[in-house]
């Protein structure tokens, strides 16, 4: 079995790290730059786990990881605290609801059971929704939110039980090759053979990969995610929510509501202080869509931002490099790697263990596409 040195010790990494240890590989070391596992950008997700993507590989790994995610107490351990509540993803411009018909026909076609809803069905899910310029909605039951800060430690401590090494307040600052291959990674605790490099570093992969003489695009982006205090004019149960053209959505969070809205304008950036500024453009588009969200107190302390790690095509970056064949990529989540952490560290383990990812061909997923031009691109990003 090889050594194997995983940089990033959130939910990806502590996945992949219990994948490889699953199936008696156990020479792992999984390196996490801050002083505990899953405190980074996993612990600041808003957690949704959803079926309803517009791209078939998207979709299918969502697939594999919700139906892990639903088992996960019996299969790793921990509590995943999976409430799949659904998503309604409301429409309002007639030119794009085309495409959100065609996208639940294909998820149908993959087995999800996306569902297309009129007005008068979303004011029956969620009341008080202002719906008079709604043409539709589709809704999959299945999809909902998580404890992402469960399922990684899960994933950690099981891999630990297994026999896997987990360093904390170790950032990787240098990377050292001989020809095609790394050789060692080193941190400020000492210099670390290894036969395999995994990049998991979430936001910081475009860095690791660099210090590997690699050039790979992933740029973290600060995300705010804004919560209430106590708001019981929105129902218990309510679908996380999203009104497709604004882009706030809106759910449930103990007795209160987490909501946001992502700034797409925002430059790339490691900030994850909350954006105060930004709330007044969240505030204006959800309250146009929840009238009685006027009234909900704002719980300034409860609010917090993270960073998403974005790729151009908002598509994940995995598998081998062609360059540097010992090192392995599995980053760039898009704001998705929290719903899509089951899926790929068992498809990180095969490609590691046996060459390739076996159970989902991820091949479009490569690197080797941005040189290509070729793979699809997920448009349905909140």
């Amino acid at each position: 079995m090889p050594q194997v040195v995983i940089v990033g010790g959130g939910i990806i990494g502590g996945s992949i790290a219990y994948h490889l240890a699953l199936r008696g590989c156990t020479d792992v070391i999984v390196l996490e730059r801050s002083e505990a596992p899953a405190t980074g950008s996993t612990a600041r997700s808003a957690a949704g786990v959803r079926h309803q993507f517009a791209t078939e590989m998207n979709i299918r790994l969502s697939r594999y990881s919700i139906e892990r995610l639903s088992r996960f107490t019996e299969e790793v351990g921990g509590y995943a605290e999976l409430h799949q509540v659904g998503y309604l993803l409301l429409v309002t411009d007639p030119a794009a609801w085309p495409a959100f018909q065609g996208q639940a026909e294909l998820q149908r076609r993959l087995g999800v059971p996306t569902e297309l809803l009129g007005p008068a069905d979303i004011e029956r899910l969620v009341p008080g929704t202002r719906v008079d310029d709604v043409i539709g909605a589709t809704y999959c039951p299945l999809d909902g939110y998580c404890d992402p800060y469960g399922v990684a430690m899960g994933y950690v401590k099981r891999a630990q039980e297994l026999g896997v090494t987990v360093a904390c307040d170790s950032p990787v600052t240098t990377v050292h090759r001989a020809g095609d291959r790394v050789t060692a990674v080193e941190t400020p605790n000492g210099r670390i053979g290894c036969d395999m490099l995994v990049n998991a570093a979430g936001p910081w992969a475009g860095a690791v990969a660099a210090l590997a003489g690699l050039e790979v695009p992933v740029l973290p982006y600060r995300r705010s995610i804004y919560m209430t205090e106590e708001f019981p004019v929105l129902p218990d149960g309510m679908p996380f929510t999203f009104d497709v053209s604004s882009g706030f959505y809106i759910r449930k969070e103990g007795r209160g509501m987490l909501f946001g809205l992502s700034n797409q304008d925002e430059p790339s950036s490691e900030r994850i202080d909350v954006d105060w500024d930004w709330l007044g453009t969240v505030l204006e588009a959800g309250v146009s869509r929840f009238p009685a969200l006027e009234d909900a107190r704002l719980a300034e302390k409860k609010c917090w931002a993270g960073l998403y790690e974005i790729t151009p095509d908002h598509m994940p970056i995995m598998g081998r490099h062609p360059d540097l064949p010992n090192y392995v990529d599995a980053s760039g989540f898009s704001g998705h790697g929290v719903m899509h952490a089951p899926a790929t560290g068992l498809l990180m383990a095969e490609e590691i263990l046996e060459g390739r990812a076996r159970t989902i061909d991820v091949d479009e997923l490569r690197i080797t596409r941005f040189a290509e031009q070729s793979g699809a691109v997920e448009t349905n990003i909140f």
